[in-house]
């Protein structure tokens, strides 16, 4: 397991080469051989992989930080989907330096820049080594991690997928049709021949010590917070343990958040609430299990949210937890999620308790589901004093490359007796040449998951998008995008309150450069109260119109240095907007990474101060000694804020699998407020060095 095939059992092993191409000619031969080979014993399942590579220079690997995104590297890809539920996997990822990434798929989701969900973290080793003719890498994976105990006749489903950076070609060796990709779970093979497993039981014990110091200024005493300096003197622990096979339940107790990444501030352009996704461990882990999408894309309405429990949602300050308990997994055929956690006061947050129940049953051996949530928070001093949420739910995959869905839901809240439900359906079909998604959904004026994320209520939403695809040959375009949607969004009596219109064009380009470009966007917004939009800047009530453009390039991103320029303008709110903002990211070497994000907003409102400009962003750098100690930082401007300047400073030294000295400083909020409007800052100083360690029998 040096991260040779060397080894005689190595060589022994049959390899597995039948790689096709998904990008950039589906279905051709790989331009590079890959070839996998893997190895069992009672314990653990071992992967050897060899990507054979032409190039001079050998593959491209720059990232030693484990879980960040490996998007800019050459790297190898594991799927696993070891329920054989055809909807939900494990991602276990590698760079030519070894580099970890793991990550969950769930429902065959898409993630953000690359497979799955990142938040999980398994325990498994790996090594790499750059080659003459490209590279070479071990991998095992513990059948504890996968959370098997024992088995005589092992099948799962199994992809593998490789990535060459400098020439953008994604190779599978399943599910390689350009519609599917690696997170097609439904389209992945079968892996069998393991026998005979006797892993034991999977047992962690994960105590955590921490000491440190807190300081809030006097302006927290307006967020119903005590101002000064406060020692930090605490600790607690995390248990894992194993049920059975593919059924695990995770018991904390006085958690703490302290080595979490902090949010990247955002500046708010709506009169709705922005989303900011959940980053906190205990959370994070087989989280997919209690999805229930109530919206279209990325970061939508969700019937459950779990930054709703342990964080104020105004301030973003953390809420104490007692105690949580989670059990995930699946049992019978059913995908089963359970979930009790109990807060206690703080500050203006009374102690409550929020218990969860998801259910979910696979249907076809084709990724489709059915389900079930229930929720129910209680709260000892607030009003109201609780709040339920119940729903039903449904995904349908037909022929492969279209996907029915539809929900009902309702809230349960005291004080309302009607106007609490909503009702949902939509589609998605993928093709080559058509992408084209519809959605219905009708939400009653006072449907109101407290435990959830909803951007509006009161609304009959209609939504339809289509976008057509062409892959012309010439000047090194690889695929070219005309993209039209349109959203219509009318209260339940029927008065409009929000629509738009867009047309787009994208050009991808085989190098990694693009351009995405709006050619229109027409928006209509009836404000029903004033839109707070900077400082003592409000937007009247009324009804507006605009339209607005955009243009966006992004250099190819096999470069060292990797630019993307983004300018949007035209009117906004019976004015004018332009908002110009670069990202660029420089990677000097494996060891030392950076990347900045400015961003300026130019306002020219006719209305009172309606005349300034806001500018925000933040310079991220990271230093990594080796696969193991790491250094990273987060500097983050914000001019609309009282305090424009925030800091975050980690350093991470894993000094055994699963276990970490954090020694972390953050100046300025952790965590963002979820609030629709700007609420008030406050600049908090926080010092903690955490000690974790993890303990199995």
């Amino acid at each position: 397991m040096d991260g040779t095939l060397d080894d005689r059992l190595w060589q022994e092993a049959t390899p597995i080469t039948n790689f096709l191409q998904r990008e950039p000619y589906e279905g051709q031969t790989p331009t590079e051989q890959t070839e996998v080979r893997i190895l069992y014993t009672k314990h653990e399942v071992y992967f050897g992989v060899a990507c054979h590579d032409s190039a001079v220079g050998g593959p491209i690997a720059t990232q030693l930080r484990r879980d960040v995104t490996q998007e800019l590297d050459d790297y190898f890809e594991i799927v696993i989907d070891s329920r054989r539920d055809r909807r939900n996997a494990y991602v276990f990822q590698i760079n030519p330096l070894g580099t970890q990434r793991d990550a969950l798929i769930t429902d065959e989701q898409a993630g953000d820049t690359q497979d799955g969900d990142p938040g999980w973290d398994g325990i498994w080793t790996s090594e790499a080594r750059v080659t003459r003719d490209g590279w070479t890498a071990t991998i095992a994976i513990p059948f504890s991690t996968l959370n098997f105990m024992q088995s005589q006749d092992v099948v799962w489903g199994v992809n593998f997928k490789r990535f060459i950076r400098r020439k953008n070609e994604e190779d599978l060796w399943s599910g390689w049709r350009r519609t599917f990709g690696a997170n097609k779970i439904s389209q992945a093979g079968e892996l069998h021949g393991i026998n005979d497993i006797g892993s034991g039981r999977l047992f962690i014990v994960k105590p955590y010590l921490l000491g440190g110091f807190s300081h809030l200024p006097p302006n927290a005493t307006a967020s119903g917070l005590t101002p000064g300096t406060t020692g930090l003197y605490t600790g607690g622990v995390d248990v894992k343990i194993g049920l059975r096979s593919n059924l695990v339940a995770n018991l904390t107790a006085n958690t703490d958040f302290a080595d979490s990444d902090v949010d990247v501030q955002q500046f708010n352009l709506t009169p709705y609430k922005l989303f900011f996704p959940e980053k906190r461990q205990f959370f994070l882990e087989n989280a997919g299990v209690f999805d229930f999408p109530i919206g279209r894309g990325s970061g939508a309405d969700q019937l459950f949210f779990s930054r709703q429990i342990g964080i104020d949602p105004v301030t973003g300050q953390q809420v104490p937890i007692n105690v949580g308990a989670k059990v995930t997994g699946s049992i019978d055929g059913f995908e089963l999620g359970v979930l009790d956690v109990d807060t206690r006061s703080s500050g203006p947050n009374p102690g409550a308790n929020y218990a969860v129940l998801r259910v979910k049953r696979s249907l076809w051996g084709s990724g489709s589901h059915v389900g079930v949530m229930r929720i129910d928070k209680r709260s000892g001093d607030a009003i109201p004093s609780f709040n339920q949420t119940s729903g039903v739910d449904g995904r349908f995959v037909l022929f492969k490359n279209l996907v029915l869905n539809g929900y009902a839901a309702q809230t349960r809240t005291p004080g309302y007796s009607s106007g609490q439900t909503n009702l949902g359906a939509g589609l998605n079909f993928r093709s080559n040449w058509l992408d084209f998604e519809a959605e219905h959904r009708k939400i009653g004026p006072n449907f109101n998951p407290q435990v959830g994320f909803l951007e509006r209520t009161d609304c009959v939403c209609d939504f339809a998008d289509a976008t057509f695809k062409a892959r012309p040959e010439f000047a090194g375009v690889r695929e070219m995008q005309f993209e039209g949607f349109i959203f219509h969004a009318p209260d339940t009596h029927g008065v409009v309150q929000t629509q738009e219109w867009q047309t787009t064009f994208r050009a991808d380009f085989h190098n990694g450069s693009y351009t995405d470009d709006d050619l229109v966007d027409a928006f209509a917004q009836r404000l029903m109260l004033p839109f707070n939009i900077y400082k003592n800047v409000n937007i009247p009530v009324g009804v507006y119109n605009w339209t607005r453009h955009q243009l966006t390039y992004g250099t190819p991103q096999d470069r060292r240095l990797n630019v993307r320029f983004f300018e949007r303008f035209g009117s906004y709110y019976n004015g004018r907007l332009n908002e110009f903002r670069v990202r660029a990211s420089y990677r000097a070497n494996e060891h030392l990474s950076f990347s900045v994000g400015p961003q300026w907003n130019r306002f020219r409102l006719p209305i009172a101060d309606g005349n300034f400009s806001v500018v925000f962003g933040a310079l991220e750098t990271d230093y990594a000694f080796s696969r193991f100690l790491s250094l990273s930082t987060i500097l983050q401007v914000d001019t609309a804020n009282a305090q424009a300047a925030s800091a975050n400073i980690r350093i991470r030294w894993n000094y055994r699998p699963d276990s970490d000295l954090y020694v972390i400083y953050t100046a300025g909020q952790k965590f963002a407020s979820l609030a629709a409007l700007n609420p008030a800052q406050f600049y908090e100083n926080r010092f903690a060095i955490k000690f974790t360690y993890s303990w199995r029998p």
